[in-house]
């Protein structure tokens, strides 16, 4: 973890122990309901579950594995999403600041890395809105007079495109072609086809994230699909050449 961010998060872990009215000298706090964990060494075996459990119980290394943890995935969802490092590193440590604060209200109804997805695509979606003047208005009203439904490509583009995104992903250049692709995408298409492909979230969960419909969602993140099938296989597939030489064309 990055020296900083580790300060940070040490001092936010002062002030907020002191909200809560907990007893903090030289740094160190006393939590009423702490637990000594202090025997008990953290290892890459160390589940997110027991980290959640210790670092709800006022243990500051606990909380610090957590973000080593899951910073780099959260990072890389953000520059995705802003595509500017600056606004990236912010929704980092807004994220985990979010998360620190609100630990005690984190039930485990999801797992702790869906509970960190949805707060830094919250923290993203901010800056959005902010880029485009607005405050309070869903995501559906920041993006709807960007529809383009004739964006959506040729059927032809994606019949012989057997490989699926999960699939090409695993590999490094068409990770990078991906990438590519993705900043191409136009902004709602790509935020559903992050959360829900890349990520991992439930359709529902992706509603939630984004202020959509579950319809809205599966809509979007069909013709992100399309879409972007419709890149790769420019640069990866024949179908695309077969198609610009047109259905007459002969060697």
């Amino acid at each position: 973890m990055p020296f900083a961010l580790r300060q940070f998060l040490a001092g936010s872990f002062s002030v907020i122990a002191i909200f809560r009215g907990e007893s903090c000298a030289v740094g160190v706090c006393e939590y009423n309901h702490a637990v000594n964990f202090m025997a008990i060494p953290i290892s890459p075996e160390t589940t997110d579950a027991e980290l959640v459990r210790r670092a709800q119980a006022g243990e500051l290394e606990a909380f610090e594995a957590l973000t080593s943890r899951h910073e780099q995935r959260i990072y890389a969802l953000a520059m995705r999403m802003l595509r500017q490092e600056h606004d990236a590193e912010d929704v980092t440590q807004q994220t985990f600041l979010g998360a620190l604060e609100n630990l005690d209200g984190f039930r485990g109804e999801a797992s702790f890395s869906t509970w960190l997805l949805r707060i830094a695509s919250h923290a993203a979606l901010k800056i959005i809105r902010k880029r485009k003047g607005l405050n309070t208005v869903s995501l559906e009203e920041a993006m709807e007079n960007s529809e383009n439904f004739n964006s959506i490509p040729h059927p032809e583009f994606i019949a012989d495109w057997r490989q699926s995104p999960e699939l090409l992903v695993q590999q490094n250049e068409v990770r990078r072609l991906l990438d590519e692709a993705l900043t191409r995408l136009d902004e709602k298409y790509r935020l559903v086809f992050l959360l829900r492909d890349v990520e991992g979230l439930s359709v529902r969960e992706t509603a939630n994230t984004l202020d959509l419909s579950e319809a809205n969602v599966k809509v979007r993140l069909l013709r992100a699909r399309l879409q972007l099938r419709e890149q790769l296989t420019r640069t990866l597939g024949d179908p695309a050449r077969r198609i610009e030489r047109g259905p007459h064309h002969h060697e």
